[in-house]
């Protein structure tokens, strides 16, 4: 949930409603006008449940404009991939189940339809969910309950100016709060009370254009405000054209942003309006990219955000100053689109999107296996396929080297389907094959993750073929080691050795370290599936320090992994366990990667003989996979059923059914922390565990290792790309490591990280 930059003000008897209506409905649909709070209201009533209704989730839909769209949107909101046989709303029902958890739709009404359907759909396949929407209009779905969300009242007429009476007004209320956060001093007093009282009326108490008012306050005088609205309020064109409902409060609004946009300088108003492209966010580089230029320096840009923020035409998305991302909300990026057409920019600001993103794309050029890196356009998702979209319907062009991106992160994302869809036209488009073997390398790879594994194989087949007619090592190499995924997955053990061979021996004359080592662990994988576990060791001693010191924490998580599961062939039982233990430390919690090495563990202790703690981690972990919709590869899911087996086996009926409903009561926290227990602390309980690891740490792995980067003197953006994450998701990590351990200095968590480290205690 994002939080909140300023106060909330007024809503009490909405905020109460709400918690009373969620109580005897599962459909919420807040309604009203454009720019009336109806998302603020959701996001702060979420924010005041305080864990009661479990799982809170957002799902921001101004920037869909695809119906079909929608049911993969929310899963990649949720994060929850794709998996075969199960597709759209399924996918959903089978990862939410019947958790207590609480969804919120944010912009319904332009795609009300399907929004209809899908959530019907999901309220009858997860009996405790429970939905919060926020439309123009109901969305009529059997068992809706709908609350208006109504201007904020306004003082009466014959109120005068006495302050004590205006303020019990919310739309004063939030004039004064925001005018004096911009205009520090400012108070309301009776030489200014009626002025602002008639503003808040001349805007009908409409939150977002009091907002916008009342960030006026510190560059003009309060007469002026009201003398520009009332010069203006006739004369301005509804913003609603186009959408099925056109509130006629969108006239108020309408006034307020064109009244702001009219006190913008020219190179003001030129950003103002090309941003309005940029549907998904941006920092400050893109809006360079895509807004300088025509007499604006790129230099000017970021003076010109900060600008454009403080007038409320903008918004932050985060608190971080280093990279800090804004977007301009729906309404006034429907206006910015408006002028941007009318001023006839539309085409070349379209044509610099696509130079800037492909540009990005550009910066992956040297990755041998760029399917299995991070896309660097991951966080502009929604801008590719905006601009996809926009410039292909407007200009007829196809651009094949955006498109294979846009799969690429559908594929990283775990959505298939939608990296299939790309693909399939793709391969068949004569600029798609100038790739080479990239795109039916990456339809291998998207056909394992759908289970189609004959699809798999004929196109790792298809990729190997056009790279061995042209001079392209890396693209050979990625094509040998798509097919060597392909038959992994049908488990033609040593085909793919042979194939990962005749890889390593590719990439080695790239010099390239990196690539070298994360294609030796590949071999490595390969290797210990077909029996060969002496030349798997040798080869991983050989790339695990490489990839320690340089890889991102996914790879280095795999290859520890790969470590772990060699040693234990071996019989090499503490070396296993210290391995799989290291996983469990730089993984994230909630994620699906932290399960293998619980399961690893799990192994570790059937194989010294403690069949309790195998089950119990066992089954703690195969109760995170059912919720998470997830599975193993098949040879590691068929070691660990083996080895279970055999541990039921050896226990007693009582002990095996202790240990059953122990494990299935761990999850979070609580069996990581079981899961990370020393030899010596074996005796004691799960709960006794968890005392002693909160005890000696408050984050978790993820945050620890964001802390201790930090602590190496690195940025977010370099901390980011180690760790391949967005700049904004390690400024939200560095937030919550701030939070936790109450410090506000990146001096205060160094040493903290310092001392942690001396005193040899890791993160639980």
């Amino acid at each position: 949930m994002p939080r909140a930059l300023d106060s909330f003000v007024g809503r009490r008897a909405e905020l109460s409603r709400l918690r009373t209506l969620l109580r005897t409905s599962r459909l919420l649909t807040l309604t009203g006008a454009g720019g009336v709070g109806k998302t603020r209201l959701a996001l702060e009533f979420a924010m005041s449940l305080t864990g009661r209704q479990g799982r809170v989730d957002l799902v921001e839909l101004d920037a869909l404009h695809d119906g079909a769209a929608l049911a993969q949107t929310v899963a990649t909101a949720l994060a929850v991939g794709e998996r075969a046989g199960r597709t759209g709303a399924d996918v959903l029902i089978h990862a939410i189940g019947d958790a207590r958890r609480l969804l919120i739709l944010d912009n319904c009404e332009h795609l009300a339809e399907p929004c209809a359907r899908l959530i019907a759909t999901l309220l009858r396949g997860c009996p405790r969910l429970r939905i919060l929407a926020t439309s123009r209009e109901a969305l009529r779905v059997p068992g809706e309950t709908v609350l208006r969300v109504g201007e904020l009242p306004l003082p009466p007429v014959d109120a005068g100016d006495d302050p004590a009476v205006l303020m019990r007004a919310d739309a004063v209320r939030l004039f004064v709060e925001r005018a004096s956060s911009c205009s520090p001093g400012f108070t309301l007093h009776r030489g200014n009370g009626r002025t602002v009282a008639e503003i808040c009326r001349r805007l009908d108490g409409l939150t977002l254009a009091v907002e916008l008012a009342a960030r006026r306050a510190g560059t003009l005088p309060l007469g002026d405000i009201l003398a520009g609205l009332d010069d203006q309020m006739s004369q301005l064109p509804l913003l609603a054209g186009g959408h099925r409902t056109g509130p006629g409060r969108h006239s108020e609004l309408a006034a307020a942003i064109d009244w702001s946009h009219r006190l913008l300088d020219p190179a003001e108003q030129a950003v103002f309006r090309r941003l309005a492209v940029l549907v998904g966010g941006f920092d400050t580089a893109a809006a360079r990219a895509v807004c300088a230029g025509d007499g604006i320096a790129p230099s000017r840009i970021l003076g010109i955000l900060c600008a454009l923020e403080s007038k409320s035409l903008i918004a932050r998305l985060s608190e971080d100053q280093e990279n800090a991302r804004f977007r301009q909300l729906g309404t006034i990026r429907a206006y910015a689109l408006e002028c941007l057409l009318a001023s006839g920019e539309l085409h070349i600001t379209w044509r610099r999107v696509l130079e800037w993103l492909t540009g990005l794309a550009d910066r992956a050029d040297d990755e041998v296996f760029p399917d299995q890196a991070g896309s660097p356009l991951a966080v502009e998702r929604d801008n590719l396929a905006a601009a996809l979209a926009g410039t292909t319907v407007r200009a007829g062009a196809s651009h094949p080297r955006l498109l294979l991106e846009l799969a690429r992160v559908h594929y990283q994302q775990e959505q298939p389907s939608a990296a299939q869809a790309l693909l399939t036209g793709s391969l068949r488009d004569t600029g798609g094959r100038a790739l080479g073997g990239a795109s039916p390398a990456l339809a291998a790879r998207v056909a394992c993750q759908r289970a189609d594994l004959a699809q798999a194989l004929s196109l790792g087949e298809e990729a190997v073929a056009m790279e061995s007619t042209r001079d392209h090592p890396a693209g050979l190499a990625n094509a040998l080691d798509a097919r060597a995924a392909a038959r992994l997955c049908r488990g033609e053990f040593g085909e793919a050795v042979e194939d990962l061979r005749r890889c390593l021996g590719v990439v080695a004359t790239l010099g390239k370290p990196q690539d070298t080592a994360w294609c030796t662990h590949h071999l490595a994988w390969a290797l210990l599936q077909a029996g060969g576990e002496p030349e798997a060791d040798e080869l991983m001693s050989r790339c695990l320090p490489v990839l320690r010191k340089h890889a991102p924490w996914s790879r280095v998580a795999a290859a520890l992994h790969t470590a772990g599961a060699v040693r234990l062939a071996l019989g090499q039982l503490e070396s296993a366990e210290a391995l799989f233990t290291e996983v469990l430390r730089i993984v994230p919690g909630a994620s699906f990667h932290a399960l293998y090495p619980v399961e690893g563990l799990a192994l570790v202790a059937a194989e010294s003989g403690d069949m309790r703690r195998a089950l119990l981690l066992y089954e703690a972990s195969a109760q995170a996979r059912r919720r998470l919709d997830t599975v193993s590869e098949t040879p590691w899911r068929r070691q660990v059923e083996r080895t279970v087996a055999r541990a039921r086996a050896g226990l007693p009926a009582a002990a095996r059914e202790a240990a059953v409903s122990g494990g299935r009561r761990l999850r979070g926290d609580r069996l990581v922390a079981y899961a990370l227990r020393t030899r010596s602390e074996d005796h004691r309980t799960p709960a006794d565990a968890v005392t002693a690891v909160d005890d000696r740490c408050r984050l978790t792995g993820r945050e620890f290792m964001v802390a201790r980067l930090v602590a190496d003197g690195l940025t977010n953006r370099q901390v980011a790309t180690r760790l391949g994450l967005s700049p904004h998701t390690v400024a939200t990590h560095l937030d919550k490591v701030r939070d936790k351990l109450g410090m506000r200095s990146r001096t205060q968590i160094a040493l903290w990280v310092a001392a942690r480290t001396k005193a040899g205690h890791p993160p639980g």
